[in-house]
């Protein structure tokens, strides 16, 4: 059954949207969490979390159940250029001696939700779709939601958040417009169990312009991405399955047995394009996006999982506030989100600046260009400034203490700051 009213709608119920569900029920929000998706299953979705968004966890008080599923440590990156290894980068020198982390998206939906599904003022409805947005002079105050046998449902609330995704519905019904960026490559990704010794580092395996990333994987798998050219997957579907499976296998020989037991078809595999978005305007009066429907980023750092959870954090608490300081059912004005999304801008341009760097030096191709990157990365292997920019490329994420928990036996969720509703 789905309420006709709330005060917060969340469109979307990957990381993003169901840990800010979870933020605002703990503070006694009355929040209304949907998903177009029947289940909490994810497939080949973004599965890491840097160290600063595992201590944020931590903080949240989702330690326990983090550490009841168990989760996959990552130490570090290697990288390998035209058959030399010239980078390393050492997560625990960076980021305040931590590691990444791989753990399972649909085991952290189930953990964020479970959480949030013990507050009363929480609910939950998947499958179910966004078609309109309700608007009344310019604001907005809710959304029609379509059922999956066809029945519509209209929802008032007093703040719409697009928590769904790069490809936002939210987003284009609330005709906030985003300047789309694509890479130069588009990256096609499979799955393969991980042979014993394999180790614990991401390895970049680069020749020229191709490059494949074989990526440790709870709890004994290699999660593996292969670029392509832009646009360049039907050039490589009409080649082969057999040429895909050379080509990737001449980059890293230690994948080709494993890909040839595995790996049949392209159906084996899952396509990703490789885009940034940015846009000017992330609210409306009654409206704010956040995580992939405000800053679509690329893959590079794993930053998609990370910007979203910093996104939450910063905002349930500005959220809390405006409700409380708005008249009662009025809707929240975007002048409420001036502050937060300016610094949430600067800190995207920062992660885009970097990120398409890498990007171009992915991609290069010819022999001077190979040489000069090769040069670039030795150089920066030898200086302890990669942490330096690895910090402040990946930011940190300060946790209210409204929104800290500390776990205890007897008295799971136990609030450690600030008042409840």
């Amino acid at each position: 059954m789905i309420p006709e009213r709330c005060d917060v709608l969340i469109i979307g119920g990957g990381p993003a949207g169901s840990l800010l569900a979870c933020l605002l029920a703990r503070r006694g929000i009355d929040v209304l969490l949907v998903e177009k998706q029947p289940t909490l299953e994810r497939s080949f979705r973004g599965e890491t979390l840097i160290a600063s968004s595992l201590a944020a966890l931590r903080q949240l008080g989702f330690a326990a159940a983090i550490d009841a599923h168990g989760y996959l440590q990552t130490v570090g990156m290697a990288m390998r250029l035209e058959g030399r290894d010239v980078f390393r980068l050492d997560y625990r020198q960076a980021t305040g001696g931590g590691f990444n982390v791989d753990l399972p998206q649909p085991a952290l939906l189930q953990i964020i939700v479970a959480a949030a599904a013990q507050e009363p003022t929480f609910h939950a409805v998947n499958g179910v779709t966004m078609t309109e947005l309700l608007e009344r002079d310019g604001t907005v105050t809710g959304a029609v939601l379509r059922h999956h046998d066809g029945r519509r449902t209209a929802v008032r609330s007093r703040l719409v958040v697009g928590a769904d995704g790069r490809f936002s519905r939210v987003r284009r019904a609330a005709r906030l417009a985003a300047r789309i960026t694509p890479m130069d490559r588009d990256v096609l990704w499979f799955r393969v169990p991980r042979p014993a010794g394999w180790g614990n580092w991401a390895e970049f395996s680069i020749d020229h312009g191709r490059h494949v990333l074989a990526l440790p994987t709870w709890p004994d798998h290699l999660r593996v991405a292969v670029n392509l050219p832009k646009r360049g997957l039907a050039a490589v579907r009409q080649a082969g399955f057999e040429a895909f499976r050379s080509d990737v296998a001449s980059l890293d020989p230690r994948l080709a047995p494993l890909m040839r037991q595995h790996l049949t078809s392209f159906d084996d595999t899952m396509f990703l394009e490789i885009f940034t978005a940015e846009l000017a305007e992330w609210t409306r009066d009654g409206l704010v996006l956040i995580g992939d429907a405000a800053h679509t980023c690329t893959p590079i750092l794993g930053q998609g999982m990370n910007m979203a959870i910093q996104d939450c954090v910063g905002i349930a608490p500005i959220i809390d506030r405006a409700l409380r300081e708005v008249p009662a059912g009025r809707p929240v004005p975007a002048s409420s989100f001036a502050e937060f999304v300016a610094a949430r801008q600067r800190h995207k341009r920062r992660v885009t600046r970097f990120q398409t760097k890498q990007e171009d030096r992915l991609t290069v191709d010819r022999p001077l260009p190979v040489a000069l990157r090769r040069l670039l990365f030795r150089a920066a292997d030898a200086t302890p400034v990669k942490y330096w920019v690895l910090n402040r490329v990946l930011g940190g994420i300060h946790v209210h203490p409204d929104d800290q928990r500390v776990e205890h036996p007897s008295v799971p969720h136990a609030v450690l700051g600030g008042n409840r509703r």
